[in-house]
């Protein structure tokens, strides 16, 4: 029997005048559910969970501090153990030569996830802190050595980091350079409190032969981590274990058999509790090999691109942090000042902070700015200092101003264009090379800081001139293969 339908104009006539039609309502509400909710884009923007966030964000802090809170001292406590400024910032940079060996071997057995690097590097961290307090007791100069070195081993976490802020799993493609720019938020964070910590620490003094200007950061540092390492077995809550994709045999089917999804052969005079799966046929077909990714030159290309900045943006900085304690505290024709640690750690605090308000500006625009804009914006503004610098040290003419605005626009600069290394990358290459890229990435970043560190403590001897040449000479070789690759270096924003 044929059901009775209502014509479409009695319809019409029946609902009140101004409403839609049944039918034009449907159409609407089809075209919203188009435009408004599209898996798509809920997928390049989703985001970790807070809490877990928030602890790797503290996590990023609290390294940076770590790095440099004894920056301020470190010059005035490896002389005092019979040390040189050289040594000094072979002592800065050390803990990530060792972090950057550590990195393979720890990833082996992180299984893909973060609980272990985290309560590793805490665990690394407090015995570091401890072995650079215990030096001055012990009146041994290589002990502050072996404690930055035990701190090592807990800087692997700064890969993790990248890594959890990168990872497809839990962050979309257009969020992970604002992630980006809070990691570089707590790097601003870490290297203008630390110093200025580090200095007062030092300025005070704490007469006291375990606890005293030299050793107050590691202790504090120590206690830190301790109650750090509480925060994280408390509310930090892992990505699940990526489970290993279970490959479907492939073999030839008999034309009398059919053969469920399940992998279930069924012959036609079977009943259903006759059913069986054929392992020992399954078992003798291997199982397909996942394909084979491979680079394009252009890809290539980006990847080195990125990976030179990353060095490039953490030598530079690690160079200057290193040398400004060195510098305005030695017999340099250059210097005027011969500056206490304090009022170096206070140079280096100042440069940080006015630094902040454009690094929080720019987690506003990196939902907007391209990745490769920021990165032309940051290294210009850094080498508009390192200009600055050659000026006023060529003619002699340093004085807290200049060499303040210098410090600053370097500051500024390098961590900017820092901020989009990672994420650029991240955007151009499949989400299952995450874990690679970071690393490759972060072993940048450890051959800038320590190559830097030891660099900058060398500035003195070296001549301070050809101490910033060659940072100009590491800017204008990246400067090349930006402007060569400028095409492949698009990617989107957010």
């Amino acid at each position: 029997m044929q059901a009775f339908r209502l014509p479409p104009t009695i319809l019409n006539l029946a609902r009140p005048r101004g409403l839609p039609s049944l039918r034009d309502a449907a159409a609407e509400n089809r075209q919203a559910d188009e435009t408004t909710i599209s898996p798509e884009i809920d997928e390049e923007l989703k985001m970790p969970k807070k809490a877990s966030l928030a602890i790797m964000i503290l996590a990023n802090v609290m390294l940076q501090l770590t790095f440099f809170i004894i920056v301020s001292s470190s010059n005035d406590y490896a002389q005092h153990l019979g040390g040189t400024s050289t040594f000094s910032g072979l002592v800065i940079g050390i803990p990530t030569a060792v972090s950057g060996l550590t990195l393979i071997p720890m990833m082996r057995f992180d299984q893909g996830v973060y609980w272990r690097p985290l309560h590793f590097a805490c665990a690394s961290m407090v015995l570091g802190n401890v072995l650079y307090g215990l030096a001055y007791r012990a009146n041994w100069l290589y002990l502050i050595l072996m404690g930055r070195m035990v701190s090592g081993f807990g800087f692997t976490l700064w890969m993790y980091i990248k890594r959890y802020c990168s990872d497809p799993r839990i962050v979309g493609i257009r969020r992970r350079t604002t992630l980006a720019g809070w990691q570089v938020l707590g790097q601003g964070i870490g290297f203008s409190l630390g110093p200025f910590v580090g200095g007062l620490l030092y300025k005070i003094g704490f007469n006291n032969s375990v606890f005293n200007g030299y050793t107050s950061p590691a202790w504090i540092m120590a206690a830190l981590w301790a109650v750090f390492w509480v925060a994280v077995a408390v509310f930090f809550e892992d990505v699940p274990l990526a489970a290993a994709p279970t490959a479907i045999p492939l073999r030839s089917i008999p034309a009398s058999s059919s053969l469920g999804a399940s992998g279930v052969e069924k012959k036609p005079d079977d009943s259903a509790a006759s059913l069986r799966v054929t392992e020992t046929e399954a078992s003798d077909i291997p199982a397909p090999s996942p394909p084979h990714l491979k680079m394009t030159l252009g890809q290539w290309g980006v990847a080195a691109t990125m990976c030179w900045f990353a060095m490039t943006c953490f030598f530079i900085l690690g160079a200057w942090e290193s040398n400004i304690p060195v510098f305005t505290g030695s017999d340099a024709p250059a210097n005027p000042f011969h500056f206490s640690p304090f009022a170096a750690g206070n140079m280096i605090a100042l440069g940080g902070a006015c630094a902040m308000p454009f690094l929080l500006l720019n987690l506003h625009f990196a939902r907007r700015v391209q990745d490769r804009h920021t990165l032309a914006m940051g290294t210009s503004i850094g080498l508009a200092g390192l200009l600055i610098a050659i000026a006023i040290l060529d003619t002699e003419k340093v004085n807290y101003g200049s060499l303040f605005i210098a410090w600053f626009l370097v500051a500024l600069g390098f961590n900017v264009a820092s901020t989009v290394t990672l994420s650029l990358l991240s955007k151009q290459l499949p989400g299952e090379w995450n874990g690679r890229i970071s690393l490759f990435i972060q072993w940048s970043n450890y051959t800038g800081r320590v190559t830097g560190a030891v660099w900058g403590g060398a500035g003195v001897k070296v001549g301070m001139l050809n101490y910033v040449g060659l940072q100009v000479a590491y800017v204008g070789i990246g400067a090349v293969m930006f402007i060569t690759l400028w095409r492949e270096l698009k990617a989107k924003t957010g």
